[in-house]
């Protein structure tokens, strides 16, 4: 009977002792997509607003002429070089990025479908985080717990008129990429570490 009191006695100790090791450990807090997603759009947020670059080919050109954001004011010789001068309805959403209220078309040749020239939204705005996937462990050099995220980086259009959007989402303009962002766990709270 000695012995059965003795091993009672210390399997309860070990209960307790073991109770005891992990009431000491302290659970990590979940990192949530929706958590993720305000982290990563704060720090686009605390970035300047910028207007979005959209790329001009010759279905843009256009489509530009027809909504009256430029009109064609020099046809050159050889037929397909051309000078497009913004109107001022045109100056009001978009800027060249050399200065100036001229898009020179300068393709190649007449059959060149290719040419391309860029022009950027007035209106400003900042990135936008979407499309986040699962949040994952991740392993970060000098960061204990950290976790990643993988997600689509999309150029926000918010402000922009509806011809120029559509002139946005023509072949050749890229308008989100994919990124991956890190998070570590600093202090019981959950901080973006790093965008790639």
């Amino acid at each position: 009977m000695k012995n059965a009191g003795k091993l009672l006695v210390l399997g309860v100790l070990g209960f307790l002792g073991a109770g005891w090791l992990l009431s000491g450990c302290k659970s990590v807090p979940e990192l949530t997509q929706a958590q993720a997603q305000a982290l990563i759009q704060a720090r686009y947020d605390q970035t300047p607003a910028v207007g979005a670059d959209i790329t001009v080919t010759e279905q843009g050109l256009g489509q530009g002429v027809a909504d009256g954001y430029w009109v064609r004011t020099k046809l050159y010789p050889n037929q397909f070089w051309a000078d497009f001068t913004l109107t001022p309805e045109g100056k009001k959403v978009v800027k060249l990025p050399g200065g100036g209220d001229v898009i020179q078309w300068r393709p190649d040749s007449a059959a060149n479908k290719n040419f391309l020239v860029i022009v950027t939204t007035v209106a400003a705005s900042h990135l936008r985080a979407r499309d986040l996937k699962d949040v994952q462990d991740e392993t970060l050099p000098g960061v204990s717990t950290a976790e990643g995220v993988e997600y689509r980086e999309a150029v926000n259009m918010d402000g922009v008129p509806e011809p120029l959007v559509n002139i946005a989402h023509n072949l050749g303009n890229q308008l989100s990429i994919r990124r991956m962002a890190d998070f570590a766990l600093e202090n019981g709270a959950w901080k973006l570490h790093s965008i790639e």
